[in-house]
């Protein structure tokens, strides 16, 4: 059980591990998650969190674990003061029929996250299951978890984080009109309106990426960030990709952009001109790293 952000090799390394368990015991693997993340429903200000995946991303990357079960449970105010051993007892063993409970390296639960390793423990001496912790999953010594990866994106460790996950990160979102003054100078762009709020967008940079539309794949281009050479409004931060070689109408369609590379970072050229040349290096960059 956990929130499982991100399905990051750490998670992957636990869920191996589950599979690998349950086929030994006889049993059947079962994942528990809840939905929304817990801190969207305890924190005072929910508006300034973000993160790597929405429940319907954690479906998908779930389902690619091989497991027989996925549990999602609503969490809310009534279940936050939910006490750990009332957890095990009216939850893990009274509803799922928990045997064998695998746990992570730091995982906290119940009520103000008292309930732990020691916790659960006690409870499961009087309740008939066991209880299993595996340790953490490590790359080169770095212990992976879900906000290292998310500080490796803010700080545009793009390389690293995508290293981490074990994938390439990935947003989806509604295509929307923009000021289309990509248009105007040769690189149209699509601008791009997240499905989940609090996704997790990367730091503010120009990046190779793959434009999954339609069930094709495109190469692309894509800028994070307040367009400084043509705009100077810098609050109004956008999302926007270049799609090479395609000229097609796709507004309103729903687009997934996979990050590839991180080229550089936003810069502020002293004309448009610069930047169109500027661009033009970017496309030949982009087109050698992915195709």
């Amino acid at each position: 059980m956990g929130i499982f952000d991100g399905v990051h090799k750490g998670h992957r390394a636990l869920l191996d591990f589950l599979v690998l368990r349950a086929r030994d015991l006889k049993g059947e693997s079962v994942v528990l998650t809840f939905s929304p993340h817990p801190r969207l429903v305890l924190e005072q200000n929910p508006g300034n969190l973000s993160f790597l995946t929405s429940i319907e991303e954690k479906k998908i990357l779930l389902g690619k674990a091989n497991i027989d079960h996925l549990v999602i449970i609503e969490f809310n105010k009534v279940f936050s003061n939910i006490s750990a051993c009332d957890f095990v007892n009216d939850i893990l063993v009274g509803k799922i029929g928990t045997k064998h409970l695998i746990i992570g390296y730091n995982h906290h639960f119940g009520r103000k996250g008292e309930g732990d390793l020691n916790t659960i423990k006690q409870c499961a001496e009087s309740l008939d299951f066991i209880v299993e912790q595996v340790t953490a999953f490590k790359s080169e010594e770095v212990t992976i978890s879900s906000s290292l990866i998310r500080e490796a994106l803010l700080t545009g460790k793009l390389d690293e984080a995508n290293k981490w996950l074990g994938y390439f990160y990935s947003l989806k979102g509604k295509v929307i009109k923009g000021r289309q003054i990509g248009r105007s100078i040769g690189f149209p762009t699509a601008n791009i309106e997240p499905d989940y709020p609090f996704k997790l967008i990367p730091s503010n940079g120009v990046y190779a990426v793959e434009v999954e539309l339609d069930g094709k794949i495109f190469p692309g281009m894509m800028n994070i960030g307040t367009n400084p050479t043509v705009n100077d409004d810098n609050s109004a931060r956008s999302i926007e990709v270049h799609i090479l070689d395609f000229n097609q109408d796709i507004y309103d369609k729903e687009i997934i952009v996979i990050f590839r590379k991180r080229l550089r970072d936003e810069i502020k050229f002293k004309s448009t001109m610069q930047l169109t040349e500027q661009m033009k290096l970017d496309k030949e960059q982009t087109l050698q790293l992915l195709t």
